[in-house]
C-alpha cells in the first residue's frame, strides 16, 4: 500500500452517494455541503448543486480552483471531426458522436472547442496565437460558469451558495460569479452561515510550482488572512475557508516532485506542501471548522488545537465529486465525507 493510500485509509471517513443517500438531520441543525477543486467539471457542478437535495444541505461552500485546464480543440474537417488524444489521431463521423463527446470533456473539466482547419492552422501559426488562443479560453471559462448559474437558478430555491475562486482561478472569472443573484462571491468577505456561525474565505495561496493567478510568498498571504479574520465578530463561532491547508496537517500531503516537476519514486514518496501562514492563523484563532482543498491527494480530515480541519480533496477528472457533510447543532459535528 503506498503512502497516499495509507494516509487516505487513516483519515478518510469515506461515504458513498448510495451509503449516504437520505441520511437523516436532526430539527433545528443547520447542515454544510463543501466542495472543492471542480476544475471545470460540469458534472461534479450539477452534483454540487443537486447536493441540496440529496444531502438535505442548508448551504452550499465550493472551495476554490473552479475553472478547468485546457482547452480541447477538435477540427472539423467537413466530412468528420478530427482531435488529437495523447499523440493519437482520432476521428468522429456523424454529430450525434461529436456531442456525446463534447459532452464527455466538459464533465471531467475541458473545455472543447470546435473550428474548421483553416481557423486551427492560424490559431497555430498567427503571430497572435498565443494571444488569440487564451482569449478562447477565457472566454469558454466564462461561459461556463454562466451555465453553471443557470443550472443552480433552475434547481435551487433559497438556498445559500457561496464560491471562492482558488489560486488557478483567473481574475475575470470574479465578474462572471459577482453578476449572480444566485451564487455568492465571498473571496475577502465574511458572510453569516447559521447557528450564529460567520464564514472567512479567500482563496489565495503561497507560492507554487506552476506561478499561477492568486498566489503570494507567506507573509504576504499572513497579511492577507489576517485582513478578513479580522472581520469575524466571535472566532468561536467562526468557519475558516482557506484555499490552501495548513503546513504539515496531513491535509497537505503531495508527491514529491524532481527540478523538471515530475513525481519522484512513482509518487510514492510524499511531503507536506501546505501554507505556514494558514497554519499560524488557524492556531492563533482556534476556529471551530476549517476548509480546505488544493491539495487533490489529500483527503480527509485532522484537528489542530480545538479546530477541525477538512480537506475533501479532488477527483474532477473522473466526473465524481467529493466533499463533506457538517452539521451545526450549534456545536460543529463533521457527518462525514462522500463522493459521489
Amino acid at each position: 500500500m503506498g503512502v497516499i493510500s495509507s494516509l487516505k485509509e487513516k483519515l478518510n471517513q469515506e461515504t458513498t452517494s448510495e451509503d449516504a443517500s437520505g441520511m437523516d438531520k436532526e430539527p433545528g441543525v443547520t447542515r454544510l455541503f463543501y466542495a472543492t477543486d471542480v476544475h471545470g467539471s460540469s458534472a461534479c457542478w450539477r452534483k454540487f448543486v443537486n447536493s441540496a437535495d440529496f444531502y438535505d444541505a442548508d448551504v452550499l461552500i465550493l472551495g476554490g480552483d473552479t475553472t478547468g485546464k485546457a482547452i480541447f480543440p477538435i477540427v472539423d474537417e467537413g466530412d468528420r471531426y478530427s482531435y488529437t488524444r495523447q499523440g493519437d489521431e482520432h476521428a468522429i463521423e456523424d454529430d450525434e458522436e461529436l456531442d456525446e463527446f463534447v459532452e464527455s470533456l466538459e464533465n471531467t473539466g475541458y473545455y472543447p472547442y470546435v473550428m474548421d482547419e483553416a481557423e486551427y492552422e492560424e490559431l497555430q501559426t498567427a503571430d497572435d496565437a498565443e494571444e488569440r488562443q487564451n482569449e478562447i479560453f477565457l472566454a469558454k471559462m466564462k461561459g461556463r460558469i454562466r451555465e453553471w448559474i443557470d443550472f443552480a437558478e433552475d434547481r435551487l430555491d433559497d438556498t445559500p451558495v457561496y464560491a471562492c475562486p482558488g489560486n488557478d482561478d483567473p481574475f475575470e472569472i470574479d465578474e462572471v460569479w459577482d453578476d449572480s443573484d444566485r451564487v455568492d462571491l465571498v473571496e475577502g468577505e465574511v458572510v453569516e452561515i447559521g447557528e450564529g456561525y460567520q464564514m472567512a474565505s479567500t482563496g489565495w495561496t503561497h507560492p507554487t510550482p506552476w506561478d499561477t493567478d492568486r498566489e503570494e510568498p507567506e507573509d504576504q498571504l499572513r497579511d492577507r488572512l489576517e485582513r478578513v479574520v479580522s472581520k469575524v465578530d466571535d472566532y468561536d463561532r467562526a468557519i475558516f475557508n482557506f484555499h490552501e491547508p495548513p503546513y504539515d496537517s496531513q491535509l497537505d500531503e503531495a508527491p514529491e516532485l524532481d527540478e523538471d516537476l515530475r513525481p519522484k519514486f512513482g509518487a510514492q514518496s510524499t511531503e507536506p506542501v501546505g501554507s505556514e501562514a494558514v497554519r499560524e492563523v488557524i492556531e492563533e484563532y482556534q476556529p471551530p471548522l476549517s476548509l480546505h482543498g488544493h491539495i487533490h491527494e489529500s483527503r480527509g480530515q485532522t484537528t489542530i488545537g480545538r479546530t477541525k480541519a477538512i480537506n475533501p480533496g479532488s477527483v474532477y477528472s473522473e466526473g465524481s465529486l467529493q466533499g463533506a457533510i457538517v452539521d451545526l447543532r450549534p456545536e460543529v459535528d463533521v457527518v462525514g465525507l462522500v463522493r459521489g
